[in-house]
């Protein structure tokens, strides 16, 4: 293969290996700051029922004539809300009620897209065209990631103790009903924001596996969150540019880095685990 400077430079000159770039870039931050939250609170079947969940609602924008992050929007909060009302008025157990509503709700989805005649190619809505991707998902994939990563930025410490211990959030006085549905939001907005990168099906990838990642590596919060974005910033940047050359959909690319990445940190982990037992061992005796 050939390693010369113009071939490695080769992919920054298609206008179309650019916006993959640049819209990598643009969700990454907030993909990896909700991940975060998600790791901790152990949500993530939650972001996988929403982000199957937003299929009826794009579906049904489009045959309304309404934009379709309006639809994308009211359907992921359309899940969170009834996942969240049936687990709490039944006796059947959160991730039950997620896994049947967002099963359901990704059935209603496939049911009206097949029903309807649209040029609007379902792989893409599944998973992604991050080398279609035009001006306006740009402005919109990054209005959302602002909007969801300055609102983490400013409340990040009241979010962080209403994932570890909301009765202790709720007695020193923070709104928890609050914080727990703009948590919802922020997630089904930022899946909105990453339809056009991930698609709905490997978004969960971007939402779970760095904050997943970081988790293994520190200790700290404060330090979590800046792994993960580091994490996640590398992974999709690597992986959009090695899938030009290995002929492959940047979206899959991505998450398989991000896998292996998740391996070698867990093995890391476990190596670090043992060492230290040893060493705790070797002091007892």
């Amino acid at each position: 293969m050939d390693f010369s400077l113009d071939t490695l430079l080769m992919p920054f000159q298609f206008g179309f290996m650019l916006n993959a770039f640049y819209i990598s870039l643009l969700v990454a931050v907030s993909t990896a700051l909700l991940s975060c939250f998600l790791v901790l609170k152990g949500w993530a079947l939650m972001g996988d029922a929403v982000s199957h969940a937003v299929l009826p609602g794009i579906v049904l924008a489009y045959i309304l004539g309404w934009p379709l992050i309006i639809g994308a929007f009211l359907a992921g909060m359309t899940c969170s809300l009834a996942s969240g009302y049936l687990s709490h008025n039944s006796r059947v157990k959160q991730d039950t009620v997620m896994g049947v509503v967002f099963s359901g709700m990704f059935g209603i989805g496939i049911v009206l897209y097949v029903s309807i005649k649209t040029n609007v190619h379902l792989d893409h809505i599944l998973f992604g065209n991050m080398l279609g991707v035009d001006t306006d998902e740009l402005w919109t994939a990054g209005l959302i990631s602002l909007a969801v990563s300055g609102a983490i930025a400013l409340k990040w410490k009241d979010l962080l103790l209403h994932s570890f211990d909301p009765a202790q959030a709720q007695a020193i006085g923070l709104p928890v009903a609050w914080l727990h549905y703009g948590l919802l939001a922020a997630l089904s907005l930022t899946i909105v924001a990453t339809l056009s990168a991930a698609g709905l099906i490997l978004a969960i990838g971007l939402l779970i596996s760095p904050g997943a990642i970081a988790f293994l590596l520190v200790r700290r919060f404060g330090a979590m969150l800046m792994v993960a974005i580091g994490v996640c910033m590398l992974s999709m940047l690597l992986g959009t540019y090695l899938s030009f050359f290995i002929d492959s959909a940047p979206a899959p690319t991505i998450i398989l880095i991000l896998s292996g990445l998740f391996v070698i940190a867990f093995v890391r982990r476990m190596l670090l685990t043992r060492h230290a037992s040893l060493k705790r061992g070797e002091i007892g005796a």
